[in-house]
Parts: C-alpha cells; sequence; structure tokens
C-alpha cells in the first residue's frame, strides 16, 4: 500500500485541482489523480477546460474578434490601415502559449500549497481505495479518508456523423484547424457550436450551423434569443433550425451531410464539419463495481446538494453530476466539498450559477427566463434597455444587444438577468451579486453607477422594471 491521504482528488480539471487546493489550504493532506498527457507525453493539468476547451475557444474568439475590428469597424472610428490578413498558424501558437501558462500556473500552485500531483488513471476501487494506473501500465492502490471524484465530460459522438481525421470533428479538433475552411458546417446551435462557428466565420468561412431543436437558445430568455439570432445572421451565420442531421459521408476531403427538415430531406457539403451536440459525464471505469456509488441511466453520479454520493467519504462534483457543465460551477463545488471534508458548514447557490456564451456581442443570464416564472405560476414584471441608448456602448462602438431584469411582481426580488452586449460575461456578475444577496429590483435602481459605463444599462433596466428609465421613453407613469 503505497501513501494514505486525507483526501484524493480523481481529476485535475477546473473542479478538481480547485478542490485539491481549497483542501491543502485547510491542513488537510491532499493528491490530486490526473491522467491527461500532452502531445510531448507530460502529464498536465487544467482538464477540458484549460486544454480543449473553455481557455483555448476564448483566445481565438478574442484573436478573431480583434480581427473583424481591424477588417470592418477600425475606419468607422478613424483608423486606416491596410486590409489586415488572419494569420491562423500565428493564431494557434497564440492559443497554444495560452494554454502553458494556465497549466503551469496550475502545477505552481500545487506546490505552493503542498498538493501532491499522481500522474496516471485514477479508479474508485474502495470506499477508502483508489488505484492509480501509471502511464507505464503499473497500478499503485492509494488509501484515502475521503475520495472526490472529479472526472469531468467528454463529446458527445453521434451515429449518423463519424469523426473522420480532420474532416469530421468535435470541438477539440475545431480549435486544431491550420487553415480556414471554405465551407463549414457545425452541427449543434449550443454554447459551443455558436462559439466555434463565430470564430471560423470571422475567419472567411461560410458557416452553417444545423440545429435540430425548433427554437434557438431555449435556455435564454426569448427576447435576449431574438436579439442574439438577429446579431448572428447578420454576421452571417446561418442558423438552420429544426434541421435533423440523418447522415452523412466523407468524400475526399469534404464531407456530404444529408439532413430533414420541414421542406423535406436536404443535402450540404461541406470542407470540415464540427460536431457540437453536446457532452456526456467521464464515469466509466472510474468507479469499481461493487463500491456502491450510484449512477443514473446517462452516467451521472447520484448526489446530494452538498456534492455527497451514496458512499459516506465519497464525493463527486463537476461535469459528472447533476447540474449546467460549467467550469465555474464544479470549481465552486469544489470548495463546498473540500470545506465540509474539513468539518466546516458549507453549501452552493445553484439558482445564482451564471451562464456565457461568448460570441460578438456575448451573451450572459443567471436565474429564471421570464418564459421560466411564467411556467411556474409567478407572477413577474420586467425591465429592458437596448446599449444603442448607453453613452460608453456608442463610444466603444458597440450599440448592439440590451440588458433585461425579471422581477418577482409582488416582492421585487430579482428572480433573473439576462443581456446581449459588448462584455456582457463581465456585466452579469451584477445579477449573480444581486441574487446571492436577495436584492430587490428597486436596490440597484438606487444604487450609483459610474458614468459612462456600459453597466449604467443594468441601472437603467432595474429603473424600467417600475416604469423609471432615465435615458428611454417611460411606459409606465412615476408612483
Amino acid at each position: 500500500m503505497a501513501d494514505k491521504f486525507d483526501v484524493i482528488v480523481i481529476g485535475a480539471g477546473p473542479g478538481g485541482y480547485v478542490a485539491a487546493i481549497r483542501a491543502a489550504q485547510l491542513g488537510l493532506k491532499t493528491a490530486c489523480v490526473e491522467k491527461w498527457v500532452n502531445k510531448e507525453g507530460k502529464t498536465v493539468h487544467g482538464g477540458t477546460c484549460l486544454n480543449v476547451g473553455c481557455i483555448p475557444s476564448k483566445a481565438l474568439l478574442e484573436t478573431s474578434h480583434k480581427f473583424v475590428e481591424a477588417r470592418d469597424h477600425f475606419a468607422e472610428i478613424g483608423i486606416d490601415l491596410e486590409a489586415p490578413k488572419p494569420n491562423v498558424a500565428k493564431m494557434l501558437e497564440f492559443k497554444n502559449s495560452v494554454i502553458a501558462k494556465n497549466v503551469g500556473g496550475i502545477s505552481a500552485l500545487f506546490k505552493a500549497n503542498g498538493v501532491t500531483a499522481i500522474d496516471g488513471t485514477g479508479k474508485v476501487t474502495g470506499t477508502k481505495q483508489v488505484e492509480v494506473t501509471g502511464h507505464d501500465g503499473g497500478k499503485t492502490t492509494y488509501e484515502a479518508d475521503n475520495i472526490v471524484i472529479a472526472a469531468g465530460s467528454v463529446p458527445v459522438e453521434i451515429p449518423p456523423t463519424p469523426l473522420h481525421e480532420d474532416i469530421v470533428v468535435t470541438s477539440t479538433g475545431a480549435l486544431e484547424f491550420t487553415e480556414v475552411p471554405k465551407r463549414l458546417g457545425v452541427i449543434g446551435a449550443g454554447v459551443i457550436g455558436l462559439e466555434l462557428g463565430s470564430v471560423w466565420s470571422r475567419l472567411g468561412s461560410e458557416v452553417v450551423v444545423l440545429e435540430a431543436m425548433d427554437t434557438f437558445l431555449p435556455m435564454v430568455d426569448t427576447a435576449i434569443a431574438k436579439e442574439t439570432q438577429k446579431l448572428l445572421k447578420k454576421q452571417g451565420l446561418d442558423i438552420k433550425l429544426g434541421a435533423r442531421v440523418t447522415g452523412s459521408e466523407v468524400k475526399g476531403n469534404e464531407v456530404a451531410v444529408k439532413y430533414s427538415d420541414n421542406d423535406g430531406e436536404q443535402e450540404l457539403t461541406f470542407d470540415k464539419l464540427i460536431v457540437c451536440v453536446g457532452r456526456k459525464p467521464y464515469t466509466q471505469g472510474v468507479i469499481a463495481d461493487g463500491v456502491g456509488v450510484g449512477l443514473d441511466e446517462r452516467g451521472f453520479i447520484h448526489v446530494d446538494d452538498q456534492c455527497r454520493t451514496s458512499v459516506p467519504g465519497i464525493y463527486a462534483i463537476g461535469d459528472c453530476v447533476r447540474g449546467p457543465m460549467l467550469a465555474h460551477k464544479a470549481s465552486e463545488e469544489g470548495v463546498m466539498v473540500a470545506d465540509i471534508i474539513a468539518g466546516h458548514k458549507a453549501e452552493m447557490n445553484y439558482d445564482a450559477i451564471p451562464s456565457v456564451i461568448y460570441t460578438s456581442p456575448e451573451v450572459a443570464w443567471v436565474g429564471m427566463t421570464e418564459q421560466d416564472a411564467k411556467a411556474k405560476g409567478i407572477e413577474v414584471k420586467t425591465g429592458s434597455f437596448p446599449f444603442s441608448a448607453n453613452g460608453r456602448a456608442l463610444a466603444n462602438n458597440a450599440p448592439e444587444g440590451m440588458a433585461k431584469i425579471i422581477a418577482d411582481a409582488e416582492t421585487d426580488r430579482i428572480l433573473g438577468m439576462h443581456i446581449v452586449s459588448q462584455h456582457a460575461g463581465e456585466l452579469i456578475a451584477q445579477g449573480v451579486i444581486a441574487m446571492e444577496f436577495g436584492s430587490s429590483a428597486e436596490d440597484l435602481a438606487l444604487t450609483c453607477y459610474a458614468h459612462p459605463s456600459t453597466s449604467e444599462a443594468i441601472h437603467e433596466a432595474a429603473l424600467a422594471v417600475d416604469g423609471h428609465a432615465i435615458h428611454m421613453a417611460n411606459r409606465k407613469k412615476r408612483k
């Protein structure tokens, strides 16, 4: 038997590495097991988020956005330059440098906090045992009083579009295209599909997004979704709703995709096809038979509100449990679990988890949509404000979008905030904080905001809840 630990965490993604660091900070002897190996054969931390997800995609989104700004909008604000050209190789080089800095940062944090990094594939083999298979195939068993499973998730593959080399790929492959595809197909108009479609559309691809559902972004407030769809269409994304993919065939260096819609059977040919139809928990092989940890039919681990599994001392967090598959949700669960193991009282507010789509403009939301509230029989009042009436947004040459607040009609408590705008992912934090503290729309309306700032649109939306918006024609009389 190898070393014994107070806590062993399986997986060093945003949930796992945060849980390990927090546990170590609380004085617990902690180890974190990670199997991810880079092209050089070295174990790397950060999971999907840092290596092939959140961070690299944002690097490409930012560089491609800057390219479009220079190409299409600099002249509007008085900057003349020769027509810029995208340098995909340099963009990939920048993306990879960002990954390296983030991954290296986690390794440094492990050392600084005394977390033992174990290389290999972890498997729970007993209520207090973790077996690690090293990269050389050797097996070592570790003992731990507490085990945290943070194994993450993987992209879902679908039978009609089997992956094929670099032609039919998942989101991971879409981050490695070495040249701009002339015709790009994207299956799935969710967060990942819209972000990746935006990257390559900005760089010159003719992008068609095939979405099986008839509704665009059903998890987003209807008004915000409608505005977002209009803006993305204006940018050149051809989003086909109600388009169910039925088959594909790779022919040479292109792929023919068959799909059905209201007009019958259709076919389109692309140079590259990205399959973005969601992710599934990575739990197969992580827990040995007989341990007693319960899983549902989709592979998610059963946990309570504090991420305890059915076996005392074994916890699970992040993408392999219920709730949205978001890095920040996983991180906060990791902190909560570490605190509980250390004997502290801890909980997490699952009603105040923000979501962001990093298109341009960004889309961000927290809490209920107006349609959610009505479906639950809650009477609401809402306030909206367009960024076209915000001084800072106009000065930024970014007037697109709007902010919307949903409040309980009886108590005025904020139930949700929804934004489509430049930097919406930063602005949404106001909604998260407001909901965390149980704020009313009036609380935000009575708050003094800096001028000029795009955050003033949130202030005006809060004022608009009761018809008091200053910089917009009021629909209601002041009380």
